[in-house]
């Protein structure tokens, strides 16, 4: 749900930047769970084959729905976090 949420908030980004946004996420795990949202057709890759390489991911359109739903988590997260 987070990498869903920092791509809905920032837009597509490139492989190294959305592991920086994922604080203490290994290379390994973000890798298997981007395949798993890009085969359950909510996350895009693009891929360029310069070097070094480029992969970019974002949200499809149905990853853009997931939004609505989001934003209240988020809310909430933000409220329990404040008031433990």
């Amino acid at each position: 749900m987070y990498i869903l949420w920092i791509l809905d908030n920032n837009g597509a980004l490139r492989f190294g930047e959305l592991g920086r946004e994922v604080e203490g996420i290994s290379t390994k795990v973000l890798t298997e769970r981007l395949r798993k949202l890009e085969s359950m057709g909510v996350v895009y890759r693009d891929y360029k084959a310069t070097i070094p390489p480029e992969a970019t991911y974002g949200l499809t359109e149905r990853g853009q729905e997931l939004s609505k739903t989001l934003d209240p988590l988020c809310e909430l997260a933000s409220r329990w976090y404040d008031n433990p």
